[in-house]
């Protein structure tokens, strides 16, 4: 896991959240912002690409690039995700979906640089799981948690029809599970969780 110095300042908040505009034509853009509305980050989906390439920036301007989040399978619903630091260049870890396990229930699993599972993001009620695969529009609540058990962050959506809203909370002091993973897993939940029911 980093530490905090080496992170980027937007990267050691507690509270974000996620945004993404429901109707979009081509690709997918996202805006992430802290507890007080500050933009941190801005993660624009590349359109027309079989495999899933999301770049995270510092602004709208897109003048610093922070983090790429990349997928060498195409259209996989069970894909894993490379994260990678653009600032240093440092491989992070991935986030892999676990495809048919997420048909009844969101299951996304960290992954250290050598595989090793680091913690996982689940829907944290199985009825809400449910409910929300024939009605769209029911909110859900994820958590995030450590390879042994222990709450790192909760992820909980916004009822809103027009705009995807997710408000993540990072429970743990110095989370187990590296930050930048967290934001990223945030951006593949606005980006891709909904699209692929």
């Amino acid at each position: 896991m980093a530490t905090a110095k080496k992170l980027c300042p937007a990267f050691q908040h507690n509270h974000y959240l996620f945004r993404r505009k429901v109707f979009k034509l081509f690709g997918g853009a996202f805006h992430v912002y802290d507890e007080s509305g500050n933009l941190l980050f801005y993660s624009k989906q590349k359109a027309f690409k079989l495999r899933e390439d999301f770049r995270v920036y510092s602004g709208e301007r897109r003048a610093e690039e922070l983090l790429t989040i990349k997928t060498l399978q195409i259209l996989d619903i069970g894909a894993t995700y490379n994260v990678q630091d653009t600032t240093t260049g440092e491989a992070i870890g991935a986030i892999r979906r676990k495809g048919l396990k997420s048909m009844v229930k969101d299951e996304w699993i960290f992954l250290s640089n050598d595989g090793r599972e680091m913690g996982r993001l689940t829907e944290r009620s199985i009825a809400g799981a449910f409910l929300s695969r024939f009605i769209s529009l029911v909110p859900q609540t994820y958590v995030i948690v450590s390879a042994d058990g222990r709450e790192v962050a909760e992820i909980k959506q916004h009822f809103n029809p027009f705009v995807l809203k997710y408000t993540m909370t990072i429970v743990e002091p110095r989370p187990s599970i590296d930050r930048r993973l967290l934001i990223s897993s945030g951006i593949l939940l606005a980006g891709i969780e909904r699209r692929q029911r």
